[in-house]
Parts: structure tokens; sequence; C-alpha cells
């Protein structure tokens, strides 16, 4: 007796159904992850240890060292005054700074601590070198206006590897700087006061406020 063969049916597993997934959701997520990623370059690449309470400080010395200067009789003894308040300044920044970074634990020889400090060092230094220059052939009455420019350069460059609101205010330091230079002498140390002074506690009121002290 003969049977015939029936191809045999072999009932294959149903097909795994896709998650219904919504776009919005999608595009939600992937929204937050990029601005992760860009927050987190941002922080990586930038030097968030600027001082804002020391420049504060910074200014309310240079105020008192305006003050002092006005009463000098001489040019000499009132550069002089303005000599030993950048040295005072540069005590409250290299202190507020080391302070600021070591809460945040931010280091400070590596990374953009150190391009800041490569770019911020040379127009400091020409500055210096440029004030004995002056010295010695008696022009005096140029050095608040090439301060404040050399200064807002190398705040405007070192601003480049910090946050945003650094080279905004190595801009108005520039601006200043250009104005003093086209002045009289005897204006000088208003120019100083208003650049060293207020401008260093506006921003660094800023920056203590918007960027954790």
């Amino acid at each position: 007796m003969s049977t015939e063969c029936y191809p045999r049916f072999v009932a294959l597993p149903e097909p795994i159904s896709r998650r219904s997934t919504s776009p919005v959701s999608i595009d939600d997520h992937a929204r937050d992850n990029l601005r992760f990623i860009r927050e987190t370059m941002e922080r990586a690449t930038s030097f968030t240890a600027v001082p804002g309470w020391g420049g504060v400080a910074m200014g309310i010395t240079a105020l008192g060292a305006a003050s002092i200067a006005a009463r000098q009789t001489s040019q000499y003894a009132w550069l002089l005054t303005w000599i030993a308040e950048a040295f005072v300044a540069i005590g409250i920044a290299c202190w507020t700074t080391y302070s600021k970074a070591r809460r945040a634990n931010t280091p400070l020889v590596t990374g953009p601590a150190r391009r800041f400090a490569y770019s911020f060092a040379p127009p400091l230094f020409v500055g210096a070198l440029l004030t004995i220059v002056h010295l010695r052939s008696h022009e005096i009455g140029i050095i608040p206006g090439q301060w404040l420019m050399l200064y807002g350069a190398g705040v405007v460059t070192g601003g480049a590897f910090s946050i945003r609101v650094v080279p905004l205010m190595g801009l108005c330091f520039m601006v200043l700087g250009a104005v003093a230079l086209f002045s009289p002498w005897t204006s000088g140390n208003a120019f100083l006061a208003a650049g060293f002074g207020a401008l260093h506690i506006i921003f660094g009121a800023v920056i203590a406020r918007k960027y954790g002290g």
C-alpha cells in the first residue's frame, strides 16, 4: 500500500515585534546626550579657576592705590605706588586662583590652566620691559594706557581658554587703554583706577556669582 508523502510544514517562530519608540523621545534623548558631551568638552578645555572674588579684591586694592598715587608729588613716586599695587594684585591673583582650583579639583600645571598661563603671560612680560624703557627715557605719561592695553591683550588671549566673560573683560581693558593713550597725562591715574579698580570689581562679581567664586 503506497502512502503519499506530504511535505512537512515547520512552524516558524513569530517575528519579534519591534518596540514602538516615539521619534520625539529619541530626539530628546539625542539632544540631551549632545548637550552633555558639549558641556563636558567645554569643562575639559576651559580654565574655570579664574578667581571672581580675587578680582574684586584686586579692584579694591587698585582703588586704594589710585587714592594714594593721586597724592604723590612726583611722577616717579606715583609710578612706584602703582608698581607696588601690581605686586599686591599678583599675590592676590595667585592665592585666590590656587584656592579656587583646589576647591574645584582643577590642575594648575596641565591642560587648560597651562594654555591660559602661556597666553596670558607674554603681554605682561612685554609690559614690564616697556615700563623699564619708558623710565629710562622719562616717558612715564604713556605707561597707563600701555599697561591697560597689554593687560587687556593678555586677558583676551588667555581668556580664549577660559570662561566666556574673561575675553570680554580683556576687550574692555583694551578699549580703556586705547582711550588713555590719547588722553592727557593728568588723567592717567583715573584711567588706571577705572580699569584695574572698577572693571576688576564688576567682572569679578559676575565671575563669582556665575562661576563659583
